[in-house]
């Protein structure tokens, strides 16, 4: 039997090339990078949405009279 597999060491996520910041500073640029590394933008949609439900369907079309125009005054477009 085989033992549990051991693991290699992680490496570092961050490295100090030159200088010697103080650790508040390290701490700052941690905060700053774990933040724009979340991928916080926009919430995924959920699914197809109703027509009923859209903004654009709360201001009015122009009306444009001619045969076949009260088709194209209901809803869905």
């Amino acid at each position: 039997m085989t033992g549990p597999e051991e693991e290699a060491p992680a490496r570092p996520v961050l490295r100090v090339v030159r200088g010697e910041p103080s650790p508040e500073e390290v701490a700052a640029l941690a905060a700053v990078l774990a933040a724009a590394s979340s991928g916080g933008g926009e919430a995924p949609e959920s699914g197809p949405r109703s027509v009923w439900s859209e903004r654009e369907s709360l201001v009015r079309r122009p009306l444009t009279p001619g045969p076949g125009a009260w088709r194209m005054s209901a809803l869905p477009r």
